[in-house]
This record gives structure tokens, C-alpha cells and sequence, in this order.
């Protein structure tokens, strides 16, 4: 159960993460065909504003599935939901916001 909830996890955040990828791509695509100021453009935001946001949301979800692929390791090694710091179990409300929390509480 805990297992196919990390899967599902991981493969939603597979897929945002490829999304976000696809659209930084296009936005390069896009501005590479542009000779446009957009750095001094009054109207909204700026080029080099959508590419860092979208740089920063791809990396944030490229460390979840990390954090979810090393979940699902200690799924396999039978050392899910124990601290890695004081060894005591982790709290089932703690796994159910955090399912790859790998510290309790105290500890986190």
C-alpha cells in the first residue's frame, strides 16, 4: 500500500516534471527566434524571469522524485518510516503529509 502510494506519487511528479521540461524547452525555442528587449519591456514579466521560475520548479520536482526514489529503496530494505537520526518510528501523520520523510519530527 505504502509502496503503490510512493509509485503513484512518483509518477505524478514524473509527469510535471516533464511538462515543465517540454515548456522550458519552448521557451528557449522562443527566444532564441526573438530578437526582442524583453528585459525592458514595461508589460509584464520578462523572459529571464519565466526561465529561472521555470528552471526552479523542474529542479524542485527532480528532488522530489529523488526523495521519492529513496523512499521507495527503504520500502525495500524494510527501513521505512524509521528515522534515520534517532531510529524511532516516524508518525503515521508525518508519513501520510510527507510519505518520503525520512526524519521524525524531533528530529526533521
Amino acid at each position: 500500500m505504502v509502496r503503490d502510494e510512493l509509485v503513484r506519487l512518483r509518477a505524478g511528479t514524473a509527469a510535471e516534471a516533464a511538462r515543465l521540461a517540454a515548456d522550458l524547452e519552448a521557451l528557449f525555442a522562443a527566444s532564441r527566434d526573438s530578437n526582442a528587449d524583453d528585459e525592458h519591456d514595461p508589460e509584464g514579466t520578462t523572459i529571464g524571469f519565466e526561465r529561472a521560475q521555470l528552471t526552479a520548479l523542474l529542479a524542485a520536482a527532480r528532488e522530489r522524485i529523488a526523495e521519492v526514489d529513496d523512499a521507495l529503496r527503504r520500502v525495500d530494505a524494510g527501513s521505512y518510516g524509521v528515522c534515520e537520526r534517532c531510529g524511532r518510528p516516524i508518525a503515521a501523520e508525518r508519513l501520510a503529509a510527507r510519505p518520503f520523510a525520512r526524519f521524525c519530527i524531533s528530529c526533521a
